[in-house]
């Protein structure tokens, strides 16, 4: 394990993600940074590390992050994705607005 204080559950959270990246293809020593860098996050996030990031203590957690952030792909998150996320952070008008328009408000 890199750290030696984690506890179990963060070891086996490490192992678990670490496992989940190898399966779909990365790398050993890619899986091993992105899994260590996520546990950390957890444990800042948590209250269980000493030090934390501003954007590891206030961003959404790095599971919910994950699904919010992984179509990146020709169209990016659908418009219920974003609408959602607009929900979630209380933004005014969001029913009227256009999957353009959500994205600018919700990225702000």
């Amino acid at each position: 394990m890199p750290q030696q204080q984690w506890s179990k559950k963060r070891e086996r959270q490490y192992e678990h993600i670490k496992e989940g990246l190898e399966e779909r293809g990365r790398d050993e020593d890619t899986a091993e940074e992105i899994a260590a860098r996520t546990v950390n996050k957890e444990r800042a996030r948590s209250g269980e590390a000493k030090q934390g990031s501003k954007t590891s203590t206030d961003d959404i957690s790095s599971s919910r992050r994950g699904g919010l952030r992984s179509h990146r792909g020709a169209g990016g998150r659908t418009r219920d994705q974003l609408y959602a996320e607009a929900r979630r952070k209380n933004i005014k008008g969001r029913s009227t607005m256009t999957k353009a328009e959500l994205e600018e408000a919700v990225d702000r």
